[in-house]
């Protein structure tokens, strides 16, 4: 289980990275969620990386408006 502070770690990170994503796009957002506590719970906990890892996820996050 993680702690507050790593919890509120998280959720900053997560709301930064998903600062652009619309509000109605809510499996965008718990897709980099998962990854980003994922990353957490293996011991990951600098900021850097974990916001590496969100981007990523951004990335990669399934999505019917994304343009091809």
């Amino acid at each position: 289980m993680l702690d507050g502070a790593t919890t509120a770690l998280l959720r900053t990170i997560l709301d930064e990275i998903c600062e652009n994503v619309p509000p109605y796009d809510t499996g965008v957002r718990a897709y980099v969620a998962s990854r980003i506590l994922e990353a957490a719970t293996r011991g990951e906990t600098r900021p850097d990386l974990l916001k590496q890892i969100g981007q990523e996820a951004l990335s990669k996050a399934p999505t019917m408006w994304r343009e091809i």
